[in-house]
């Protein structure tokens, strides 16, 4: 295993920065503050064919790996775009690979080319109010009535489902106490997002503005048997091949929001003159930061391992966790210690700091919580008892 980039990863990292410098911090700076789904930049990114980056060449997709995937979705969150940037593409990146991996040729053909080339925006519909990562209890119904499903219940926490066109719905088709296992009987659908049968509310939120997160609502929504993905009963298993992937492009982008933090905090104790001195001379001040590019530095790894282990077809659970929730803490940290070294300035918009210590808390709290993760390592890992 080789930790450098291949040629073609760099030229991957220089395209997708180049694309990124048209949209600079002033951009994203304007947007969280007046919010608005950065529409451009997802047509760029999608004019540029990276949306497709993880999608079969068959498809009209490049065809490549995680691993690739990641050091995009890096390159979007460092070029200053952060988490507002790579949200607005993220579930488009990873999101249909269960359709990938369980889709028939005729669903594949018919859902993943409008993907690729922008036409389609996807949101990803799973957590619930009231079971949160327990998702073995979801209580959102799918009942079939003959060539379709009548869907009833409620998600949240549903990003971009203010612009999206179609929806990756995990729901119950047979009743939890019907099941001999509790993760059998949940079934997914990709299918029309039709808004008159779904209610959406808008969740207002601590930062990414740009992205909009939601609760959804749904009174017979109807989906067409072809648009369930597999066999019924049988969508856990399937959600389950999309969740290290995000695992893995989440910690990516933790880390490249962790990166532009560090540098932004790096260039101002350079330039910051107090007591006759740069501030950047005085260890109070490089330690923490050195720190930081040391744990940034760690996480990336962890992310190249994690990602190579999942493009080799290996069981990657444990170190997509462990990637997603060090690069979490690492991003976190670096994103605070920038706020520091800038002082009051840290505190103010215009630095752009601020922004980034918001969205921090993201990679922190999603897509599964640090505790969990925690749990998991020491349960799978380490061989210790179950703890929940």
């Amino acid at each position: 295993m080789d930790f450098a980039l291949s040629a073609n990863q760099e030229s991957i990292r220089d395209a997708v920065g180049k694309i990124c410098s048209r949209f600079d911090e002033a951009y994203w700076l304007k947007k969280d503050k007046e919010g608005g789904y950065p529409a451009d930049f997802h047509r760029a990114l999608a004019d540029a064919g990276w949306l497709g980056i993880c999608i079969p060449e068959e498809y009209g997709g490049s065809g490549l790996g995680i691993t690739d995937a990641a050091i995009m979705m890096r390159t979007i969150a460092e070029s200053g775009a952060g988490m507002s940037g790579a949200s607005a593409v993220h579930m488009n990146v990873f999101g249909l690979n269960p359709v990938v991996v369980f889709g028939t040729k005729e669903q594949c053909t018919r859902m993943l080319p409008p993907i690729i080339d922008g036409r389609d925006k996807s949101c990803f519909a799973v957590t619930e109010p009231n079971t949160g990562l327990n998702t073995t209890q979801l209580k959102t119904r799918a009942v079939r009535k003959g060539d379709k499903y009548l869907v009833n219940g409620q998600k949240v926490w549903i990003s971009t489902a203010q612009v999206a066109n179609k929806i990756l719905l995990l729901a119950r088709t047979t009743p939890l106490e019907e099941v001999k296992n509790p993760t059998h009987g949940l079934s997914l659908f990709y299918t029309d997002f039709d808004k008159q049968r779904v209610t959406v509310h808008e969740i207002e939120k601590m930062g990414r503005k740009p992205v909009d997160s939601n609760e959804l609502f749904f009174e017979n929504f109807e989906i067409p048997v072809e648009d369930r993905l597999g066999e019924e009963g049988r969508g856990f298993e399937y959600i389950l091949h999309g969740m290290n992937p995000e695992r893995i492009l989440i910690a990516a982008e933790a880390v490249g929001l962790g990166q532009v933090a560090l540098s932004r905090a790096a260039a101002y104790a350079k330039s910051r003159i107090v007591f006759n001195r740069p501030i950047g001379m005085n260890q109070g001040i490089q330690h923490p930061l050195a720190k930081n590019w040391m744990e940034l530095e760690a996480a990336w790894l962890m992310v190249l391992s994690a990602g190579w282990q999942y493009d080799q077809g290996m069981q990657c659970g444990p170190a997509a966790n462990a990637a997603k929730y060090l690069a979490a803490e690492a991003g976190f940290h670096a994103c605070e210690q920038a706020v520091m070294t800038h002082g009051g300035f840290g505190y103010a918009k215009e630095y752009h700091v601020e922004r980034y210590l918001r969205e921090s808390l993201i990679p922190r709290i999603a897509p599964i919580s640090p505790q969990l993760i925690l749990s998991f390592i020491a349960e799978k890992v380490l061989g210790l008892p179950k703890s929940y």
